[in-house]
């Protein structure tokens, strides 16, 4: 992918958080952009003048011909079409998407010789630890009480580009850990801000992965300029804690921080509460079993690979991604 001016790249997913800014990347770096949307809203946290120089086409990954005319003259795919929830009532269609669609996206990939190809994983289909493990990308897959239904239909989604590449597509896998960023704060990971800034009381000391999304954004357009082909990496800054993240946000607001320890005990009291209200009010919950599983987790994920595999990429510390989101979520605030 080195031809910028005549290289169009359709990009899946590109009204979503980390699809926006892939599409932000491919265009600053003078690439044709064209993407699938379901609908005719637009990423309100990119600029506009930004999103007119995208080709958008109406379609969804689980409409096979929407996906054949997308692709049709694509000189490569970014795979960034998921549905992410932690309510067993979406488990239904966040499988169909994330298993089916991303089945679909594979074969017209293959069907239209697409000479590049990257899927946007998750380090959640690598797999969790309650203790604290270091995991890699040649970790295996095992059932475990720690993995939600999100993870499991990103793994059975990875099998899927991982038979699509047994069958000669050149596609490389990117797993992202928690994207931090400024977009829609009522989505996505972006609810994290909202909590904080709404002074959220409780924490917990499980240990996960973050990554600034715009970091996320720069590896995959750098891995979809290399010929790099059947290999998985991990985009991870840091492994914090829970209540180390939600301090530096609350930092960032000058909102109170969190004060409340979210013991096994009570965070299973809050998710069933929380269950309760949502069945009474109709309105979807955050916080569920599998949200608060996560939360209680300690797993750390190791990035060595992708900075081995680009040399001069560089993280940016999350402190400093947190400072930069919570200005933007302030600044949006008084519009």
């Amino acid at each position: 992918m080195n031809n910028k001016t005549n290289g169009k790249i359709l990009v899946t997913g590109g009204t979503g958080f980390l699809g926006a800014y892939i599409i932000r990347e491919l265009v600053a770096k003078g690439y044709s952009v064209r993407a699938i949307r379901r609908n005719n809203s637009l990423p309100s946290f990119i600029s506009p003048d930004i999103l007119e120089k995208v080709e958008w086409l109406s379609g969804d990954i689980l409409d096979v011909t929407s996906l054949e005319e997308a692709m049709e003259d694509s000189d490569a795919v970014i795979h960034a079409a998921a549905r992410l929830s932690f309510a067993s009532r979406d488990r239904r269609e966040m499988f169909s998407t994330n298993i089916n669609g991303t089945a679909n996206v594979v074969n017209i990939a293959l069907e239209k010789n697409i000479a590049r190809f990257i899927y946007v994983s998750s380090v959640a289909a690598l797999g969790r630890t309650g203790n604290g493990e270091l995991v890699t990308e040649e970790r295996k897959w095992s059932d475990s009480k720690w993995n939600t239904n999100y993870a499991i239909s990103k793994y059975h989604g990875e099998v899927e580009v991982w038979r699509g590449i047994g069958e000669g597509l050149p596609a490389a896998i990117v797993n992202p850990s928690t994207l931090l960023g400024y977009g829609d704060w009522d989505h996505s990971s972006c609810t994290l801000f909202r909590n904080a800034f709404r002074e959220f009381p409780w924490y917990t000391e499980g240990v996960n992965g973050f990554v600034d999304v715009t970091d996320a954004a720069r590896a995959i357009v750098c891995l979809l300029e290399s010929d790099v082909t059947g290999e998985r990496y991990i985009l991870n800054g840091d492994n914090w804690t829970f209540r180390h993240l939600f301090e530096e946000m609350a930092d960032g607001f000058g909102k109170r921080r969190p004060s409340r320890e979210a013991t096994p005990f009570l965070a299973g009291a809050a998710w069933r509460m929380a269950r309760l209200k949502s069945f009474l009010t109709g309105l979807p919950s955050i916080l569920t079993r599998e949200s608060a599983k996560v939360a209680g987790s300690k797993t750390f994920f190791d990035n060595n690979k992708i900075l081995q595999q680009l040399p001069g990429f560089r993280f940016t510390p999350l402190d400093e991604t947190i400072k930069t989101a919570c200005n933007a979520y302030q600044t949006m605030l008084k519009i």
